[in-house]
């Protein structure tokens, strides 16, 4: 069989582009109208980061990082962040063992490749620190003892908008360790008209196997893929592009948070994993642009007075982008 060709998903070398593309078509086949997002997350596996997805309830925030899971050979887990989670429950602790007389770590959820933290704002501040060591250093530390987490380790959260009841914004600094932060829309009519369509032909949410979802990547193909992105060329133009692009946001007179020199970084990895999945072996300014407002968003403070004139996060962020000269 000719390698190239080879679409399983720990099987003989192949094309990593043709396989991080098939992974955004076997998503699709239980996500409907979310192309952004999933591409999102692709690019998130590429650059080793952090996703948090945010929208109204409904919008298959879950399932869609349910359906990357399926379709990844990848080991996951999933926790439902609620008021009264405690950071053990998530990290792990030492119980007790009578028989030995001696304490032993019990593993928490967050060891595994893929974490989905389901509605992340539910939880209290105490908790949801409890992800920061995990997800900056990779590690957690219990009694003094650090344990490496498996690699890959991403974690996939979700949240409500932060105007809703019972819930507690996360703080800058865990913000922060967000690669990119996904906004879920409300579909399209024709989208909601297709998603109604599966349905009623049958489809259940719940049994994505069913439904035809298969792993088709795996860590090969993702360590393949990250080799690749890798050697995508980065020109010095377009490097002062990313921080012209991240030192004006802090100069905006609509923020009193700018972009700090780590998501300069980010949008640097982001444009170049997006140049490589569209195909190129070198990142152009327009892919900075498409990349900018997922991974800067979350990054910014809007002053209050901005914000009661209604002025978001993206739309500063948009204005910059349109003022901040080109590299040619």
């Amino acid at each position: 069989m000719d390698p190239t060709t080879d679409n399983g998903p720990t099987g003989d070398p192949r094309d990593p582009r043709a396989s991080l593309e098939a992974l955004r078509a076997e998503i699709s086949k239980a996500v409907v109208g979310q192309d952004p997002a999933v591409t999102g997350l692709v690019v998130a596996l590429l650059c080793r980061g952090h996703v948090l997805l945010e929208g109204v309830p409904g919008v298959a925030k879950t399932l869609l990082v349910r359906a990357l899971a399926a379709s990844l050979e990848l080991d996951t887990k999933r926790v439902q962040f609620t008021p009264d989670l405690m950071p053990s429950d998530v990290t792990g602790s030492l119980v007790y063992d009578a028989r030995t007389t001696e304490f032993s770590f019990q593993p928490g959820p967050v060891f595994t490749n893929l974490l989905l933290a389901d509605e992340i704002n539910r939880t209290p501040p105490k908790t949801q620190s409890s992800l920061l060591e995990a997800m900056e250093e990779r590690q957690v530390t219990v009694d003094g003892t650090p344990r490496p987490l498996p690699e890959p380790f991403l974690v996939a959260a979700t949240q409500n908008p932060v105007e809703y009841e019972g819930t507690y914004p996360l703080p800058e600094a865990q913000l922060d360790r967000f690669l990119l932060k996904l906004t879920v829309p409300l579909p399209s009519r024709q989208d909601e008209i297709d998603v109604l369509t599966r349905h009623a032909d049958g489809f259940n949410p719940r049994d994505l196997h069913a439904a035809g979802v298969r792993p088709v990547a795996g860590p090969t193909d993702l360590e393949a893929a990250r080799a690749a992105v890798a050697k995508t060329s980065i020109s010095p133009e377009i490097t002062a592009y990313v921080v012209d692009v991240c030192r004006a946001t802090r100069e905006s007179p609509s923020l009193t948070l700018g972009v700090s020199p780590r998501g300069a970084t980010a949008l640097l990895s982001t444009a170049r994993a997006w140049a490589w999945l569209t195909g190129r072996d070198y990142v152009t300014p327009d892919d900075v642009k498409a990349l900018a407002l997922p991974t800067l968003r979350h990054r910014v403070q809007l002053r209050p007075e901005a914000e009661m004139e209604g002025v978001t996060a993206d739309s500063v962020i948009t204005a910059i982008l349109a003022h901040v000269p080109v590299p040619r």
